[in-house]
């Protein structure tokens, strides 16, 4: 069974998405920013992570630079959902990018994609 960490300091966006992604039958891991999420990530196995792109500690792009850095790490897909910087972001770092408020069968779909499953 795939996991996916869902980054975003907004617990609403986060819980939802959660609850459809378990729906199809995923694990999901939640993390409140950036560094939390990097902690996350040595601690448990992940498949693909989506975060949002303005939080504390870390932004999304911050923590995507991050995960590239990591030699274990740096093939792991991931997902930026956000608001107008979804578009700003370097080309390259994401695998996709959503704008808020999303489509979740088009997120689904994505994550179904990336994973292969």
């Amino acid at each position: 069974m795939n996991t996916i960490l869902i980054v975003d300091d907004e617990y609403l966006i986060a819980d939802i998405l959660g609850f459809a992604l378990e729906d199809e039958g995923y694990l999901v891991e939640k993390a409140s920013n950036g560094r939390k999420a990097l902690d996350a990530l040595q601690e448990k196995h992940v498949d693909l992570v989506i975060t949002d792109y303005m939080m504390p500690v870390l932004n999304g792009e911050e923590l995507a630079r991050a995960i590239r850095d990591a030699p274990q790490l740096e093939h792991l897909p991931v997902i930026l959902m956000s608001g107008a910087q979804a578009n700003q972001a370097s080309p390259g770092l994401f695998a996709a990018a959503f704008d808020k408020p999303f489509d979740m069968d088009r997120m689904i779909a994505k994550v179904r994609e990336l994973l292969g499953t």
